[in-house]
């Protein structure tokens, strides 16, 4: 599953970094209707989480998988197909609801394969999958030195050509076990489905709502920092670009070895007041970079990246552990769904949090690390009942074959 998280990621690496590229010169769409249109396959994208951990819940990971990776290149190729616009609208947004979709399963084949061991077979597989991003990302920028419109077009093939193999790939993989599914004898009746839903579990939904803030850091680096450093420091603009590769770089090596602290369910959630500490330290330090001349604003800014990294390596881990262990082990597909609504949400709200941020000025940012800050607090003693009462007793869903 590394081989395929890498392949993935070299292939969504090639198509993010000229998306926006691609429609404006290739199918010639206004500024106005490519931000239409990413907003409208985001919102749709929204639903392909729960939706995909519905499915995954009842039928066979690795099936649901493959579908996904193939109607992932499907929708790749089909955008070089046209330049209508409402085409392309969908086109997109059905690509958007895999991609959601087939980012929940990949975590859930994770936990379901790595038992004990999640935590840390999930830090190994972010740090692949950053690298892979980083590779697809400098492939792009070659293509693009070339500045035609078959440049971007191979960029597309070459997106559509990773979710190809990666469903070939997973062909090869074993089915993980699934409490969710036994398999029966076909003289076993019918099946029997558990009633448990994370819709109807009250404080798993405010846990992904303090979720949703928790993911900010994501439009910290898309948004928030290139346009702080533009519009409000005396920060040379080139720095922009050298802080997202600082965040990879640290990303890549530090990720696995920060594992090892929330290596049980306690110790994730213990990691919840050093993160809420990250968060507020970014936003000062974010602040402060507006104080002073170009050196003070550089050195404040590299702080700040360097405290938004950790809190983002400190989040995954406790996000990983805390995402399943507040989750029934005959509903995991259907919780991860649900959780997998606060990282979609944000990519909605994120950007004009930040933007927020940056209207207000300085006292902007020290308060929007605050207000993350704070969540995380909230969210320590919101698991804390759930995680120490006994898990509910559930009967597993048993799917006769024939």
């Amino acid at each position: 599953m590394l081989w395929i998280a890498l392949v993935d990621r070299i292939g969504s690496g090639l198509w993010a970094s000229v998306s926006v590229l691609y429609f404006t010169y290739v199918t010639g769409l206004t500024v106005a209707q490519v931000g239409t249109l990413a907003a409208v396959s985001g919102a749709i994208g929204i639903a392909g989480a729960p939706l995909g951990g519905r499915i995954a819940d009842r039928l066979p990971l690795t099936h649901v998988l493959i579908a996904l990776q193939i109607l992932r290149a499907l929708a790749s190729v089909a955008l070089l197909t046209t330049d209508n616009y409402a085409l392309l609208l969908a086109i997109s947004a059905v690509g958007s609801l895999g991609d959601r979709a087939a980012n929940v399963l990949t975590k859930l084949y994770a936990a379901r394969v790595s038992g004990p061991d999640r935590v840390r077979y999930q830090a190994v597989n972010r740090t692949v999958a950053n690298a892979g991003w980083a590779l697809g990302g400098l492939a792009a920028a070659a293509a693009l030195a070339l500045g035609t419109r078959a440049a971007y077009q191979w960029l597309l093939i070459g997106d559509a050509l990773s979710f190809a193999t990666v469903a070939l790939l997973t062909t090869r993989c074993g089915e993980p076990p699934s409490p969710s599914r036994t398999v029966a004898s076909s003289k076993d009746p019918a099946p029997t489905l558990t009633t448990t839903s994370p819709w109807r579990d009250r404080t798993y939904l405010a846990y992904v709502a303090t979720e949703t803030v928790l993911f900010l850091d994501d439009a910290v680096f898309k948004v928030g920092l290139p346009l702080w450093i533009a519009h409000s420091t005396n920060a040379p603009h080139g720095l922009a670009p050298l802080l997202m590769v600082l965040n990879n770089v640290m990303v890549v090596a530090l990720q696995v070895p920060l594992a090892r602290f929330g290596a049980t369910t306690a110790a994730a959630r213990a990691l919840l007041l050093p993160l809420s500490a990250a968060f507020a330290l970014g936003g000062a330090t974010m602040a402060l970079s507006a104080t002073g001349g170009t050196l003070t604003a550089t050195l404040f800014l590299t702080a700040s990246a360097v405290a938004f990294t950790a809190a983002e390596m400190l989040h995954a881990t406790v996000s990983w552990e805390l995402s399943l262990a507040l989750a029934p082990d005959t509903a995991q597909g259907a919780y991860l769904g649900a959780h997998g609504l606060a990282q979609s949400a944000q990519r909605s709200i994120g950007p004009l949090a930040v933007t927020a941020a940056i209207a207000t000025g300085p006292a902007g940012w020290t308060v929007f690390g605050a207000f993350i800050a704070l969540t995380c607090i909230v969210q320590h003693r919101l698991v804390r009942d759930p995680l120490v009462r006994p898990p509910l007793s559930v009967a597993p869903i048993t799917v006769s074959e024939h």
